[in-house]
């Protein structure tokens, strides 16, 4: 015969059981002993004064340990409900596209809740003490941002749920243990209450339905909800019993002690006889108690059932058990009963009949719910469920409470392993615009994180061992995100019109990024500002169509006298006359000036702005070195060229003289009346011939330049090589 020792430890008082478990799951009690705490030790559940409630829990070891006749070094514990601390709050988790949403999205989707409770637990206490998950509850399901009562199967761009998560402090169970261990004890078994009490009040294969307890203390109501097999959510709230009390001592005038003799015989007699703070003695109907006590357990009941409702997805549930002595006044149940929409069967007291495989030895000791609590911390031992296990993550010991569905997922959380450690994260993703449209393009997937277990393979939902190895080698980034100008469908697919002559030509639009043209292979890059051009000028038409015009001629745009440089925008007619047909740069892409009206000229649009780029760069070179004269071909009276500057500068005063910028730097450019910008090629430094194929970028203010265009004083000037 094995004893266990189990104590009860409570605000007002300790309540020691010894007893042990017969091979017919029978539970007998050998020992029990109450012992009132001298001091107000304990607030609301937990320890405030670890050395005095350490001497109650000695006297009460001392006596246990003289009615038994044995040592005791051993015992079961529990921590109180009232101490939970539960968060409400809401996630989401958006798919790179839609998806079908499967069992371990959903799984995610609770992990990332409880991630995201813990952090609002931390805020809210400002502590550094961890918090152990010791339940959820799923209130509602989003899909699409619409109420779902399921989300498995579905297909869907974003899923959320609004999650209730419990806690319970780590310093609440350092205090439990430090209290017992100055009293000479270890800790055999740690639970909480409410898992106490539906141990003993609700059978285990009851628990597969959906059913709350409540336990109805003196300062506090503890409620625990079960579905499927598990406790899912708890909660408090704190209306009790000692509310009660306090209303019958203002309307009887007693004691606080008299007032709780009243309540306990207004449920027992049909009269309650009691002595006054005159010491007059009355004798009353119990129904004058229930009376006063009414409006009391009507405001209990109700804040009972909303609690019930918000930890159980805001809904009833299918039936409702009561315990603790609070929960024995007239018309409790009843009440919960109509608050919660149920039968009034569908709401009971739990005592004597929840114990009757329990015997006492003691014969004075009279089966009572008040004894359910005492009585689950005990056979709570024989099932060595919902206590503490011990795992080592990566090296570092760690401690979890046991719910019965431990992952590893959970040893990483309790660890505070990051969340986006252990799924597969993206690469960098690309953020542009295109026309003003935003534009997003996500990175590449990386892997998962790699777990082991024992030296295993293993997964983030492996059901966790006590004493387990667990290796957790965090997740990758996948390959960040590459997009080129050649992959928008607005490059490819989308064309401008002219009338040329009288014939409709189609011409691919020019890609203008961050103001500047770019050829198909640029590489699009994060916040570029991305736009099709809705104009050529008449110089890039005449290239995309291979014509050398006449420029002897006159050239118009819609009717307009216009030169190689005026801009044609979509539908825009041209009438020119040309010299020659120039040779198409690609095969089967010549322009024949025997089509009818309604064709059109098409070619790709890598071939148009490779050659567009080449012959204005081209030109800008033919240019520059016209204007030029080699140091070795001046004539001999002609001085070099710094030296003819200087001598325009000081001899004639009355020339034009600006200062443009020219890549940052001033240049004065004098001799000349007016000035365009190839006139810069000779007052700089720049090699002409250093391309290697590769085009020239000339801009003014800003926007793309003309080798023609005016210059003026104080323009801003950028000349360089694009790389290819």
């Amino acid at each position: 015969m094995n004893n266990v020792f189990g104590l009860d430890i409570g605000t007002r008082n300790v309540v020691g059981t010894v007893g042990y478990q017969t091979d017919d799951k029978e539970f007998v009690v050998t020992a029990q002993y109450v012992k009132e705490h001298e001091t107000r030790a304990m607030l609301d559940g937990q320890i405030h004064d670890i050395g005095r409630v350490a001497k109650t829990i000695k006297e009460v070891k001392d006596e246990l340990e003289k009615q038994t006749g044995q040592p005791l070094e051993e015992v079961c514990i529990a921590a109180a409900g009232r101490v939970l601390k539960t968060v409400t709050t809401h996630v989401e988790y958006e798919y790179a596209q839609e998806s079908v949403v499967t069992g371990e999205d959903v799984h995610t989707l609770d992990l990332l809740g409880i991630e995201k409770a813990q952090e609002a637990l931390k805020e809210v206490n400002d502590t550094s003490y961890k918090f152990y998950c010791v339940g959820y509850s799923t209130v509602k399901f989003f899909l699409n941002d619409e109420v779902f009562i399921s989300l498995e199967g579905h297909k869907a761009n974003k899923i959320g749920e609004d999650i209730i998560v419990t806690f319970l402090p780590e310093d609440v169970v350092d205090g439990l243990y430090a209290a017992v261990g100055q009293a000479g004890l270890s800790v055999a078994n740690m639970t909480l209450e409410p898992i106490a009490a539906i141990n003993v009040a609700i059978p285990e294969n009851y628990r597969m339905l959906n059913i709350s307890l409540v336990d109805v203390g003196a300062g506090t109501s503890d409620i625990s909800i079960t579905r499927d097999g598990s406790i899912i959510a708890y909660g408090m709230i704190p209306h009790a019993g000692d509310e009660l009390t306090e209303v019958i001592v203002q309307h009887f005038l007693v004691d606080f002690n008299m007032a709780e003799s009243i309540k306990l015989q207004s449920t027992t007699s049909d009269t309650v006889t009691y002595k006054d703070i005159m010491s007059i003695e009355h004798t009353i109907p119990a129904k004058d108690v229930w009376d006063v006590a009414a409006p009391v357990v009507d405001n209990i009941a109700q804040e009972v059932s909303a609690k019930i409702r918000e930890l159980n997805g805001d809904k009833t549930v299918s039936a409702c058990f009561v315990v603790g002595g609070g929960g024995k006044i007239h018309g409790f149940t009843e009440k919960l009963a109509e608050d919660l929409d149920l039968p009034e069967e569908r709401v009971a007291l739990r005592g004597e009949e929840v114990l009757g495989d329990v015997t006492f030895e003691q014969e004075d000791i009279k089966k009572d719910p008040l004894l359910v609590t005492p009585i689950g911390i005990c056979l709570n031992y024989y099932d060595q469920r919902n206590n503490f296990i011990m795992v080592r993550f990566n090296g570092e010991r760690i401690k979890l409470y046991d719910n019965n569905r431990l992952t590893i997922v959970d040893a990483a959380l309790q660890a505070g392993f990051p969340n986006d450690e252990l799924f597969p994260k993206r690469g960098t993703p690309i953020n542009f615009t295109v026309n003003g449209v935003a534009r997003l393009v996500r990175g590449e997937a990386g892997e998962g994180a790699v777990v082991t277990m024992n030296g295993k393979p293993a997964s983030i939902n492996t059901a966790l061992e006590p004493n387990s190895e667990i290796i957790i080698e965090p997740s990758t980034a996948g390959d960040a995100a590459e997009y080129k100008i050649s992959q928008l469908d607005e490059y490819n697919h989308s064309v401008i019109t002219f009338v040329i002559n009288g014939k409709r030509v189609s011409c691919p639009r020019f890609v203008q990024v961050n103001g500047r043209l770019e050829p198909e292979d640029y590489s699009i890059r994060e916040n570029d500002v991305i736009e099709t051009r809705n104009y050529y000028t008449v110089r890039q038409i005449a290239q995309f169509m291979d014509l050398v015009i006449d420029t002897d001629q006159m050239i118009f745009v819609n009717n307009e006298e216009a030169d190689l440089d005026t801009l044609v925008y979509e539908n825009f007619s041209v009438e020119w006359k040309t010299d020659e047909y120039g040779v198409a740069r690609i095969d089967n892409n010549t322009y024949n000036d025997t089509q009818e009206s309604d064709n059109t000229v098409a070619r790709t649009s890598e071939q148009m702005m490779n050659q567009v780029l080449d012959e204005l760069h081209d030109d800008f070179a033919k240019e520059a070195e016209a204007s030029a004269v080699p140091e070795n071909e001046q004539p001999e009276n002609e001085l070099p060229k710094n030296d003819i500057q200087e001598e325009i500068q000081e001899e004639d005063s009355s020339e034009n003289t600006i200062t443009v910028i020219v890549n940052g730097e001033p240049v004065e450019l004098s001799g000349k009346d007016t000035y365009i910008f190839v006139d810069i090629f000779t007052h700089i430094s720049f090699d002409l011939q250093a391309g290697k194929g590769r085009a020239i970028a000339t801009v003014i203010n800003g926007r793309d330049a003309q080798f023609s265009e005016e210059l003026h004083e104080g323009d801003q000037i950028e000349l360089y090589w694009k790389e290819n």
